[in-house]
């Protein structure tokens, strides 16, 4: 059949497209700004008749009944592999919980954990061209896998996607279903960085040398490190999330990727979340490629670029070197995401490093993100024995292959001042770097 008759046939409403899930089956949807809000919206008008409804998401950009409305969330549960703000607040409602991952094998180990089953994937895409390829667009971590594990395929179209290239396509043919929904774009504008995260940008740009290859992570800290990169010469792109600062980079002619040495000349990343400049700069454009998060985000394959740098921030650092970026406590608050995958990955790398930024205090100054131990309950994102190099406005920690009593001395050193002297003592009290009195002197030891 011809392509735009196939289309045409697939064609249903939104409305339609919903009433075909059924209760005790479960929903792979697209992540981020790839997620299909109209049939998302839809579903929470569907309770009614749904029980045990399974949902895996990853850091959905808009609230919807479904996770939020407490008359309709004992109808379904949602698994989610990366927490926004609507999620936490959702959390509390007992129908959420959160999926344990690292992003190059999300979707796989979900897919094991169910035994390969996804009854329903939901997910968006750009109109067809002539010859029935739609592009999966804005979002390619895990949304190809499962596709082709899910029975059912429903496609959200918007015609506002830009088509990106890669390994982007989807035929017609391989959808089951089509809606439409021509609808704005989810657009993240840029953070403005504070002064602590501007001094932080302006240490990581220091480590970043000419013909380096970047990974930049999401917020203040990662913003604030394109104004100071704008000297740089032929740096390169291999990321997990494109970002408008990239485009920054690109335009002032500072990002060329001529020197990398995998997909040599061309930005490469799983998934963009950004503003209407970084969607427009994306469209056909020959110098983007977008693989699946399984390639872009795999330790091995990251190590392989030349001078790799991987930029993430955290929530707390402990002086054994634990790095907490997901959860406050026991209170979970977003994931791990993609930070684990490049900040090994980075380290396998010819002059690559792992950077994880933070500043050095939180709540306005009373707390210090510098701690003894982490705090009770906190999840590990990057264990002690991967920590690579930790940058706070005071300064940077290199603690890669130090042993804890010289990493807490350099954690000392980039920690808030108004803490340095509680860390010594907590650590000496706790018996973690104990002090000695060596001729009525205490020293450390």
């Amino acid at each position: 059949m011809d392509p735009t008759e196939l289309y045409k046939h697939k064609l249903i409403s939104i409305p339609e497209a919903a009433a075909m899930v059924q209760s005790n089956q479960t929903i792979g949807v697209a992540m981020a700004a790839s997620e299909p809000p109209g049939l998302l919206a839809e579903l929470g008008r569907h309770a009614g008749r749904l029980d045990n409804v399974k949902i895996w998401i990853c850091l959905p950009m808009r609230p919807y009944d479904f996770n939020t409305n407490p008359d309709i969330t004992p109808h379904f549960f949602v698994e989610n592999w990366f927490y926004g703000a609507a999620d936490r607040k959702a959390h509390v409602l007992g129908q959420m919980s959160y999926s344990p991952n690292n992003l190059h094998r999300a979707s796989t180990d979900k897919l094991l954990a169910s035994k390969g089953k996804l009854n329903v994937y939901w997910g968006t895409a750009t109109p067809p061209d002539n010859r029935g390829f739609m592009s999966l667009s804005l979002g390619l971590v895990l949304e190809k896998q499962l596709i082709e594990a899910a029975d059912l395929v429903v496609i959200e179209v918007n015609e506002n996607l830009p088509y990106t290239l890669g390994d982007t396509q989807l035929h017609i043919n391989d959808v089951d279903y089509v809606v439409e929904n021509h609808v704005p774009l989810y657009q993240l504008s840029p953070v403005p960085p504070s002064d602590a995260e501007q001094k932080i940008g302006g240490y990581i740009a220091d480590l970043i040398e000419d013909g380096s290859t970047l990974q930049l992570g999401i917020g203040g800290i990662p913003n604030a490190i394109t104004p100071f990169l704008m000297n740089r010469r032929d740096l390169g792109v291999h990321t997990e999330m494109f970002t408008d600062g990239m485009v920054d980079l690109y335009e002032a002619g500072v990002v060329t990727n001529k020197r990398k040495s995998m997909w040599k000349g061309k930005m490469v990343g799983a998934f963009a979340l950004g503003t209407q400049k970084l969607y427009d700069f994306i469209d056909m454009n020959l110098g983007v490629e977008f693989q699946q998060g399984k390639v872009t985000n795999d330790p091995y394959v990251v190590g392989r670029n030349y001078k790799m740098i991987s930029v993430n921030t955290a929530l707390q650092v402990d002086i054994f070197g634990q790095v907490c970026s997901q959860s406050i406590g026991y209170k979970h608050f977003s994931g791990t995401g993609g930070q684990l995958d490049t900040h090994r990955g980075a380290q396998l790398s010819e002059g690559g490093r792992g950077i994880i930024a933070l500043r050095s205090t939180a709540r306005d100054g009373q707390i210090s993100t510098i701690v003894p131990i982490l705090a009770e309950g906190a999840e590990v994102t990057v264990p002690s024995q991967d920590v690579d190099t930790i940058v706070t406005e005071y300064g940077v920690a290199e603690l890669k292959g130090l042993c804890v009593r010289d990493r807490m001395e350099a954690l000392i050193k980039i920690a808030h001042p108004d803490f340095r002297s509680w860390l010594r003592d907590e650590a000496a009290r706790l018996g973690i770097v104990p002090q000695v009195v060596v001729t009525g002197t205490t020293l450390p030891r």
